[in-house]
């Protein structure tokens, strides 16, 4: 199947039921990743940016976990940006980064600016944007030599679902992808890696970019063609559309920092298991050195102490201490008061990281690192070679992925959450987006008027 059959003709009677459940898996989440990410500076300064510069024309659409309204572009850049401020979001391996943090609030706002569709239209437009999304990703990176933010190709996703949504020609959706293409911001992953800030990952100029094209297109502005898809060197990613699902191929993360750094924060937490240390946490003060060998793009998080929540989403050592004098790592370890942790700093100094050659040529398919701890009494604790949890080969979950939504969305009242879950677990149902889940995701958080409520009503 062609990229822009696919586009326009994908039904949802055509998605593997595995397809399905994964797109709903995705959606909740994602959704959780944004409740977090709503709360940090960056989704605020963001969010107002859209109102204020990003105007509604006629109508607009209302950003996610916002209410107040921009223009469709405005609405999907500020919520993939709001996803992207919280690093606990899913992504692809071979793309070195993530899709749907992009095209579902892309989806979002075409869909609310523009009406209609109901569930199924949704995970029909969330599979196709997914699809095309990683292709595109994994054609980039097979064709230039530097490592670009996601924002640079999970636009054409943005674009392909935005295309679908406003019914546009086979002709026009062609210029779109081009369009998303051209401007798709082209940003240099490794110095946000080297010098961590709000740019982050690129996805929400990603998501303003691919639905601009499809508007733009729709108006008749030219910019075909798409080289990650028509070039002649791009044509194996794309040749598989239809019969090979890559949105099966999704790591999902069981914490919030740089997928990078979980391979490590894995190997230490078994590690330290209760099981390995006595049949207690191993207290953090008996450790003396910690040595992770790892990738060389991750060694490259390093361990400097973070001033921010972007420094420690993007390091290894900060989060791998915090996992290791806590025993888990979430949302408040990496932010607020978490980032400045005695206990977490002192551990640090102890940490270092070095590249290990074999795991490096591993990477990208592989995601490997292997700890060494060595304790106050002589002890040498030391892993295996380790890869994260969540990787489609060893994947969380259903139960596990919940547990995290609840986590992460833990700021929403319970009532709130359990409409979300519910919400979304009837997609396949033909649940109207427009009055039975666009209404929790996009109306106005009024979540402290909701918890009197509630507790009134108690």
């Amino acid at each position: 199947m062609t990229p822009l059959a696919f586009i326009h003709d994908l039904g949802f009677d055509d998605l593997p039921r595995p397809v399905v459940a994964q797109a709903k898996r995705c959606v909740l989440d994602l959704v959780g990743v944004a409740a977090s990410g709503v709360k940090t500076d960056l989704s605020r300064i963001v969010r107002d940016h859209a109102v204020r510069h990003m105007g509604t024309g006629a109508g607009g659409a209302r950003i996610l976990l916002d209410g107040r309204r921009a223009s469709p572009a405005g609405a999907a850049f500020a919520g993939a940006s709001t996803i992207d401020a919280f690093d606990a979001h899913d992504g692809h391996p071979l793309t070195k980064g993530h899709a749907g943090v992009a095209v579902l609030p892309a989806l979002f706002a075409v869909a609310d600016a523009e009406g209609g569709g109901d569930g199924r239209d949704l995970l029909v437009a969330l599979v196709l944007g997914y699809e095309v999304a990683i292709r595109a990703g994994i054609a980039l990176h097979a064709s230039v030599p530097d490592y670009h933010t996601s924002g640079a190709w999970n636009a054409l996703g943005c674009a392909a679902v935005a295309a679908r949504l406003l019914g546009l020609s086979a002709d026009a959706t062609r210029h779109a992808l081009g369009i998303a293409e051209y401007h798709g911001p082209r940003s240099q992953m490794m110095r946000c890696i080297d010098h961590p800030t709000m740019v982050k990952d690129g996805s929400g100029w990603g998501a303003f970019a691919g639905v601009s094209a499809a508007y733009l297109a729709a108006d008749g502005f030219t910019g075909a063609p798409a080289i990650t898809i028509e070039a002649g060197g791009a044509a194996e990613p794309w040749s598989d559309l239809g019969r090979r699902w890559r949105i099966l191929e999704l790591y999902f993360k069981p914490q919030p920092v740089c997928r990078w750094a979980q391979p490590a924060i894995e190997a230490a937490l078994a590690l330290t298991a209760p099981a390995l240390a006595g049949g207690a946490r191993l207290d953090p003060e008996r450790i003396r050195s910690v040595a992770v060998e790892t990738f060389d793009a991750a060694a490259r998080l390093g361990t400097r102490p973070p001033a921010t929540t972007e420094e420690a989403q993007y390091g290894l050592g900060f989060p791998l201490a915090a996992a290791l004098v806590r025993g888990h790592l979430g949302p408040g370890d990496i932010s607020g008061e978490g980032l400045r942790d005695e206990r977490v700093l002192r551990l640090l100094e102890r940490i270092t990281v070095a590249e290990r050659g074999e795991f490096t040529r591993r990477f990208p398919a592989e995601r490997i690192a292997s700890v060494r701890i060595v304790l106050d009494d002589g002890r040498v604790l030391e892993s295996a070679p380790t890869a994260a949890r969540g990787d489609a080969d060893a994947p969380l979950g259903d139960d596990e992925l919940g547990a995290k939504f609840e986590l992460l969305a833990a700021a929403v009242p319970r009532s709130r959450r359990a409409a979300i879950a519910a919400a979304v677990e009837a997609l396949d149902c033909g649940a109207r987006l427009e009055s039975d889940l666009l209404p929790l995701l996009l109306a106005a958080p009024r979540w402290a008027g909701e918890r009197r409520q509630a507790a009134g009503a108690a």
